[in-house]
């Protein structure tokens, strides 16, 4: 039996829930909170990319909204990766790749991939279980995309 074991009122965090939706949002999420920072233009570009996509073709502004302060208090309270530990268990394959692509976008939207960035990606790659090579040819043409 452990210490906390013994101290009423406290109990082990719960394992995070995702929908489909909520799984994929959170893996851009958890890569532009890498930073421990999420910016109005962070959020806003992820906003746009989600809302174009067919997965959230029958979300609108408020339930995105809500999608967000949901994901944004599991990383507050169980961190980044833990947010992107539940959403491997809910995304397919196929899913999987497409998130970290949006993910990979929005770190390099700037052009510029910083070490904490280069640290979530990295994370976010072997989590989700895609192969290197994939991530790498995801990563190459998200930098050609945002060059300009």
């Amino acid at each position: 039996m452990g210490l906390f074991d013994k101290v009423k009122g406290t109990k082990d965090a719960e394992h995070v829930k995702l929908n489909k939706e909520e799984a994929f949002a959170a893996v851009s999420l958890a890569a532009i909170a890498a930073d421990g920072e999420i910016t109005a233009d962070e959020a806003r570009g992820l906003m746009t990319s989600l809302l174009r996509m067919k997965l959230f073709a029958n979300y609108n502004d408020k339930q995105i909204s809500a999608m967000f302060n949901k994901l944004t208090g599991i990383i507050k309270r169980e961190g980044v990766e833990a947010l992107v530990t539940s959403s491997k268990e809910v995304l397919s394959a196929e899913l999987r790749e497409t998130a970290f692509a949006v993910a990979a976008d929005l770190t390099l939207a700037d052009g510029v991939l910083a070490k904490d960035e280069k640290d979530i990606l990295s994370k976010i790659q072997e989590s989700l279980i895609i192969s290197e090579d994939t991530a790498v040819n995801i990563i190459e043409v998200m930098l050609i995309k945002n060059r300009g």
